[in-house]
């Protein structure tokens, strides 16, 4: 007998009904997540950068770094669970390249990105300008040791971000502050080289709104191959079930005589 449920949008006209879900709609939800993530991140980051400047270098290195670091926590406990929270597109493209996320969700995320960043820059801009050339990352010393820091700086950025976010037995709990620490220390350590940006959107949007490019090319051709190697270099050293099973954490094949 066919029972009186009624039958409303998006509902079968089974007993036990479930709400159709959308793929278009979740795609959207996590375009928009990745926006919202991005847009507070170059705010954070970009807006931090142009105080230090405006007040004659208040913040300083650890403030800087502190700004972003704690942005990057803050982002990922908030929206990694929508979107992943990559916040960054030469992230995207590695965990694509690794296998962590379908190629044909890139471009969305990119230009979602791209936009966040602009908008940010440029909400900046109308806050301080006309001090918005604090927030440019412009390399401080050669171009190849900008390049360089890049390449290096996103390596451990992404490297932390795979083992964190892909990684069954790692403390994914902990991920937001692991990343969040990442961004911290490698602030610190490039901040007076690169600007330490590890982010291609993290320099497009501020160059844009300030029309200063300069050393722009360093900060998309750095992080990408970077981030790339990063991803691949913890898929070679992680564990598979059965490897984790046979070696535990702190297994050692040593002989007896060397293991203390």
């Amino acid at each position: 007998m066919a029972t009186s449920i009624p039958i409303g949008k998006g509902y079968s006209d089974e007993s036990l009904a479930k709400p159709t879900i959308s793929p278009n709609h979740i795609v959207a939800r996590k375009v928009l997540a990745e926006f919202m993530g991005t847009f507070m991140l170059i705010f954070t980051a970009a807006g931090s950068s142009i105080i230090n400047e405006k007040t004659g270098g208040h913040l300083g290195s650890f403030g800087l770094a502190a700004a972003s670091g704690f942005a990057v926590m803050m982002i990922i406990l908030t929206t990694s669970h929508i979107s992943g929270a990559h916040l960054n597109p030469a992230v995207t493209f590695a965990f694509a390249a690794t296998g962590f996320f379908p190629w044909f969700q890139v471009p969305f995320y990119m230009v979602s990105q791209v936009l966040a960043s602009i908008s940010a820059s440029f909400v900046l801009k109308a806050i301080f300008n006309p001090h918005l050339h604090g927030g440019v990352t412009v390399p401080s010393g050669t171009m190849l040791q900008a390049f360089v820091a890049e390449f290096v700086l996103t390596t451990i950025l992404h490297f932390v971000n795979t083992a964190m976010g892909t990684d069954t037995r790692s403390a994914r709990q902990l991920g937001g502050l692991a990343v969040g620490a990442t961004v911290a220390m490698n602030t610190l350590v490039g901040g007076s080289t690169s600007g330490a940006s590890m982010n291609p959107v993290r320099s497009l949007g501020p160059a844009i709104a300030a029309n200063n490019y300069k050393g722009l090319w360093v900060y998309f051709v750095g992080p990408f191959p970077g981030a790339l190697l990063g991803g691949v270099a913890y898929c070679l050293i992680r564990l598979t079930d059965e490897e984790a099973t046979f070696a535990p954490p702190g297994f050692t094949a040593f002989p007896k005589w060397l293991r203390r």
